[in-house]
Order: C-alpha cells, then structure tokens, then sequence
C-alpha cells in the first residue's frame, strides 16, 4: 500500500517544543563519525535557535561493537560537549535494528521527549529533521522521512531497494514506501515499541502498527562524505527475509499453491505416458524421469527451505533472549 500523507486522527493538539535526542547507529564509523557529530551539532543549535527544539537537546551515538576508534571519538566529542553528546557501546554487533532501539530506549530515559533516528552517515536530509519537528509541534506522533530521490545511492542499491519495497507490499506488509529508518518518534511510540518483545526486530514494519498520529516529510538523499556503507547486500538480503517473514504468511501460502500446481502437472505427465502406453508410443528413457526427480526434489527443497525458515525464527522467539547487551554508557 501506498502511505498517505497526514494519517491523522482529530485529537491533534499544538505542542511545545521538546527536549530532542537525535539518535545515530554507528559501526567502524570513524572517517565521518567526527564529522558528522560537528554537523549535528550545528544543526541542534540552529533548531534550538528557532525554536523547533529545546536548548538542551542532544545526540546519542549507539555503537553497534565497532572494531575501529569509533569509540574513543564518542568519548572525546563527550568530553567536550558533556551534556549534549552521550553514546553507548554494545557488548557486541546485535545489528543495525537493535541499535536503533538500544540508542531510542536511552534517550528517552534520559529525558528525550522525541527522538530522531539516522545514520551516522547523514547521507539523509538534515532539513528534514527541522520539517519533522514542525510536523511533531503539530500533534503527530510519527514522522516518516520517505525518499523523493535515491540518486546518490549507486544502481544497484536503487535497483534493489525498490524490488524490495514492491515486494513487501505484495506480501501484504504495512510499510511506508522509501522509507527505511530516518524518522521522528514521541516518547510515548518508544515506549510503545519497548513492550514489542521480537528478537527478529524490523522497525520498518513494527512502527506502522502502532497507530499513533503520523505523517511524512521529504527526504533529499545526500551523497556520503566518507567512508564506505556498512550496509551490504547480504545485510539488506536477511533484513528483507526478517521482514517479510515477520509480518507475512504468504510465502507459506505460494508453497501451497506452488504444490497444487506440480500436483496438476504430475498428472498430466501420467495421462500422457498412459496415452502412450496404449497406443503403443512410449518411448523408454530415464531423461523425462531424472527431469522429474531433479525438479520435483528441488521445488520440495525450496518449501523445506521456507518451513525451516519460520521455524527457526519460531525457535529463536522463544528463548526470549535480550537484543542487546551494553558495554558502556557516557
């Protein structure tokens, strides 16, 4: 489905400004990280300046595990800043989503009464934060950032992203079309969200279910200034699998009709041989009977594939492990 703009309901009321926490994912970030923090910072000071935020808005930068002085640059830029940059590390590398929603559940309990979410990179538009807060003030609890242009991105990225979008949409999936986690929450949604206990967490498709008054802003897609996307293909292939098979049964129902199928072609192929038979023409060979074995096998191999796949994420639920651990907090 096509996600309409203002999706609002008639209990929207003027705000105040808020205390805003932008909220940036981070992993081996080091040639934009300190970059990207004086940027930020810029911006929060502007935003405070005109009165879209509160003076005492901050950044917090939730390190997914790096590997490289992403860290240490954090912990310098905190120094500096003590009130106005806060980070945390991770134990480990839980994954782009749950330090997302590590960096979210920290600012609100630091006092954030919205939350932007963003790449460190900032390949997204910084004026579109200003254009959510504005949307915020106005009563909506939801603000998408949704991609009028992803021609900083290279083909194959474009290509993909939006194969997996139409995809989505065709499995019956609520999301918000070229949106991917740029967006702004109230506190009230984070906290919504935290009572969400999914280990296979896919905020893309969590959030729309949700409810709370939201709306969108255009997202100008930037060119990124250094450094290489952490964020590769097989990444965006298992977030693609997480979120289709989270929240739609239908690859289970194309199984089974898939199976109905070969059922209708198997006996067509036996009314044939018995055809041949009588008359007389069958010709004895296996080529026909191998081609049967090998096509048979692999399509039972692929519905295997698919069962196991909703099985083991059915496994994973239930052991209710955490989503993350963290390692420190600044």
């Amino acid at each position: 489905m096509d996600w309409k703009e203002g999706t609002a309901d008639s209990c929207i009321t003027e705000r105040e400004a808020p205390r805003l926490a932008i909220v940036c994912p981070c992993y081996n970030e080091e040639a934009t990280l300190g970059e990207s923090l004086e940027r930020l910072m810029d911006h929060l000071t502007q935003m405070s300046g005109e009165g879209l935020c509160l003076g005492d808005s901050f950044v917090l930068i939730s390190d997914d595990g790096s590997r490289d002085s992403s860290w240490r640059i954090i912990e310098e830029w905190h120094r500096r800043y003590p009130e106005r940059v806060h980070g945390i590390r991770l134990a480990r590398n839980a994954g782009h989503q749950n330090a997302i929603m590590a960096g979210m559940t920290e600012a609100v309990g630091l006092g954030a009464e919205a939350v932007v979410t963003m790449d460190v990179d900032l390949q997204d538009d910084l004026q579109a934060v200003s254009d959510m807060l504005r949307s915020w003030r106005e009563g909506y609890d939801v603000v998408y950032g949704v991609k009028v242009s992803r021609e900083a991105d290279p083909p194959l990225k474009r290509f993909t992203a939006k194969a997996f979008y139409r995809l989505q949409q065709r499995m019956g999936i609520e999301i918000v079309y070229n949106h991917a986690d740029f967006r702004l929450l109230s506190s009230r949604v984070v906290r919504e969200l935290s009572r969400y206990e999914e280990r296979n967490l896919y905020l893309r498709g969590i959030i729309p279910h949700i409810g709370y008054p939201s709306t969108t802003v255009d997202d100008h897609l930037q060119p990124r200034r250094a450094g290489v996307s952490k964020y590769t293909f097989g990444k965006s292939l298992r977030l693609a699998l997480d979120g289709i098979t989270s929240f739609s049964v239908k690859p289970l129902y194309l199984t089974m009709a898939l199976g109905g199928i070969y059922i209708l072609v198997a006996i067509g192929i036996g009314i044939y041989v018995l055809a041949s038979l009588l008359s007389g023409n069958a010709e004895h060979g296996w080529s026909s009977m191998m081609l049967s074995i090998w096509f048979v096998g692999g399509t039972t191999l692929i519905a295997l594939g698919i069962l196991g796949f909703y099985v083991g994420k059915t496994y994973i639920e239930v052991k209710h492990r955490p989503l993350y651990h963290i390692d420190r907090k600044i």
